[in-house]
């Protein structure tokens, strides 16, 4: 018997418990950084120097972090299900937990690309992660982040879209729905489809789905998931 298709949507939320900082909230990244400067395609022209000094922070702090309840949580739900996971996150706590299916919406925190051929990405490891602009790869060119700055299309969002189509149950968990184009993805669903919006805060959910809130943080939201599902 095939097993139904499990969409799950994640955003910063996913990842606040585990310690990350979260862009939007009291105390998170947006009030240390100016957004144009370290997170915009015109920011990296400017001073690629600071966008490097930025990331490289970043890459230390997920080092020191560890995958929450709620990423294992998911992890598990593929005994039962066929889970998708399409994370905003540019972390890899979702794979270090053990999910196998993760597409990464906005970029990955732990890889870099050539600035002259984007094919070219190449994965750090946690021994090399310092990246600055004297950095080269094999063929002599610099490297960038491979994060989808702002400014820059989103490569991976008709990808996701597929997958929302494709949806038995779509899961949305700490993302403030207010980021497009991954705050549309909810639309592709269809009108049938379960809906199940995790997050302790209230979020810009429409209004025009039949959505099942369950107000906590991830990882005893994902619990209260499970016992839901698995009861069906």
């Amino acid at each position: 018997m095939n097993k139904k298709k499990l969409i799950i949507l994640t955003g910063a939320g996913m990842s606040a418990e585990s310690g990350i900082s979260t862009f939007r909230d009291s105390g998170g990244l947006w009030e240390q950084y100016n957004v144009e400067d370290v997170a915009s395609i015109e920011g990296w022209y400017r001073n690629p120097a600071l966008v490097h000094q930025f990331y490289n922070a970043r890459r230390k702090q997920l080092l020191t972090a560890q995958p929450n309840m709620g990423h294992c949580g998911l992890v598990e739900l593929e005994e039962q299900y066929d889970v998708h996971i399409i994370t905003q996150n540019v972390d890899n706590l979702h794979e270090r937990a053990g999910s196998t299916k993760v597409l990464h919406l906005h970029g990955e925190l732990m890889k870099v690309r050539s600035t002259r051929n984007e094919s070219r990405i190449y994965e750090l490891t946690p021994d090399n992660c310092e990246v600055d602009t004297d950095t080269r790869d094999e063929y002599g060119d610099p490297v960038r982040p491979h994060i989808v700055f702002f400014g820059e299309a989103v490569p991976m969002i008709n990808p996701a879209i597929d997958l929302v189509e494709q949806a038995d149950i779509l899961v949305i968990i700490g993302t403030s729905l207010n980021v497009y184009p991954a705050a549309g993805l909810v639309q592709y669903a269809h009108r049938d489809t379960p809906i199940y919006l995790i997050d302790p805060k209230p979020v810009n959910a429409p209004t025009n789905r039949n959505i099942h809130f369950i107000v906590k943080g991830a990882g005893e939201g994902v619990a209260e998931l499970k016992n839901i599902l698995l009861k069906q």
